[in-house]
């Protein structure tokens, strides 16, 4: 025993254990973030199926996304702000054309999703009204709740993750230090825009612990039973939005880029989507973004308003849950749908679903809305939310999967894009 105290005391012992967890350490960092990322996902499945009782476990995703979720909104404040001093002449340029990809990418998913819904007609088994909350009356009222957002004050809008006021606090800062600011006073954003970048890398390199307590928790949490009563419609779902990542995305990737586009959509699918999905959050996804951007080699000032923005506007995921959620709704009910009207649907989704984030409950509340089109109550539409509620676990995970990797996915095609009319080199991913 004595021997024992001995050794457990002597300065030796003491840096060989140092010494052993640096080296823990170094080849946890040294190992790709998504294989760490995969094994987290066998962890928190092994753990849900032989210790269900151990609660505890499904905290660090608790910790994970909360922390995202914290300095993901001083993140977009601060390096949208140091972006729009440091800014450039070609910065107006560049901005129109990512929002003109984000908005076509997501009016072609909602016409994807009209043409699956023609073609594997879904029926709904309708019955009580389980939603209490309160969709919107039209897309009068999405869009008004979309710009009263933006003048909620910078610090409120901060302080509850409000990205449609952040952006736009932040855009009217940058401005005005862009015309008044001195080199000491952009050296200085740029420090603490650096240093917040260095935070939010602490924290995504923590991603493994928080994936395996989120997928703890969906495990121990979800049986199978929504796979075999909604399974024809998660199927529709999901498969729309797989086609919009395999087929439509790159499609448009390619004319852009004039280069193979499926290295970078999956990438993104791999950086981005994988934890997205289990986070389901888009503005948690956010500091992973701005990571992935900076390994594509992207312009800084550029991708650090387009990545926000996208979270707000680019909602590809969602404008595919309306449409085949709605249309879904119509067959049950024996309705007729003209062309015209599944185009004029297709557009009533994409301005709804990019309002979507300024919306309590999401894509789902957009239903009804939807719905009114065709003349569809209330009552019934509500009672298609409450589907939607309980597919929630596939559905959400990966609409959000969808909408959080094509932000990057169209970021980095508006540069690649440019560099390609400027002659250069768009580097291989």
């Amino acid at each position: 025993m004595a021997k024992f105290i001995i050794i457990f005391n002597s300065e030796n012992f003491w840096r060989e254990v140092l010494k052993s967890f640096n080296n823990i350490i170094d080849k946890y960092n040294s190992t790709s973030l998504v294989l760490r990322i995969a094994i987290g996902i066998v962890v928190g499945i092994t753990f849900a199926i032989f210790l269900p009782s151990f609660k505890w476990i499904s905290g660090f995703g608790d910790l994970f996304v909360g922390s995202l979720k914290a300095i993901a909104p001083v993140l977009v404040f601060v390096l949208v702000t140091a972006s729009f001093i440091q800014s450039g002449s070609k910065f107006d340029k560049r901005f129109g054309m990512v929002i003109f990809f984000y908005l076509l990418s997501t009016l072609v998913s909602a016409l994807i999703a009209v043409a699956f819904s023609f073609l594997f007609p879904q029926t709904l088994s309708l019955g009580d009204i389980s939603v209490s909350q309160t969709p919107p009356a039209g897309i009068a009222e999405v869009l008004k709740n979309l710009f009263t957002n933006m003048i909620i004050n910078p610090i409120e809008s901060i302080r509850s993750a409000n990205y449609i006021g952040v952006l736009f606090w932040a855009i009217i800062f940058g401005l005005a230090l862009k015309k008044i600011a001195t080199e000491n006073t952009k050296n200085m954003f740029t420090d603490i825009s650096n240093a917040v970048s260095v935070a939010v890398k602490w924290v995504i390199n923590l991603a493994p612990f928080g994936i395996m307590g989120l997928v703890y928790y969906a495990v121990v949490h979800n049986g199978l039973e929504i796979f075999t009563s909604y399974g024809q419609l998660i199927l529709i779902l999901v498969g729309c939005m797989f086609f919009v990542w395999l087929v439509a995305h790159p499609i448009i990737v390619a004319c852009a880029i004039r280069k193979n586009p499926y290295p970078l959509i999956f990438k993104c699918i791999r950086e981005s989507g994988i934890t997205a999905f289990f986070t389901r959050s888009s503005a948690a996804n956010i500091p992973v973004n701005m990571t992935l951007c900076e390994q594509l080699g992207l312009d800084k000032d550029m991708y650090s308003v387009s990545i926000p923005l996208g979270a707000t506007i680019n909602m590809n995921g969602a404008a595919i849950t309306i449409t085949v959620m709605t249309l879904a709704t119509v067959q049950t009910l024996g309705l007729s749908v003209d062309i015209p009207t599944s185009i004029i649907l297709c557009i009533f989704a994409t301005l709804g679903a990019c309002g979507a984030s300024g919306v309590a409950g999401g894509s789902l509340l957009l239903i009804p809305m939807a719905c009114s089109l065709f003349g569809i109550s209330n009552d019934i539409a509500m009672q298609v939310v409450s589907i939607g509620f309980i597919i929630g676990i596939i559905q959400d995970s990966m609409e959000t999967a969808l909408n959080s990797s094509s932000d990057v996915i169209f970021a980095a095609t508006t540069e690649y894009y440019n560099w390609r009319k400027e002659g250069k080199e768009i580097p291989n991913i």
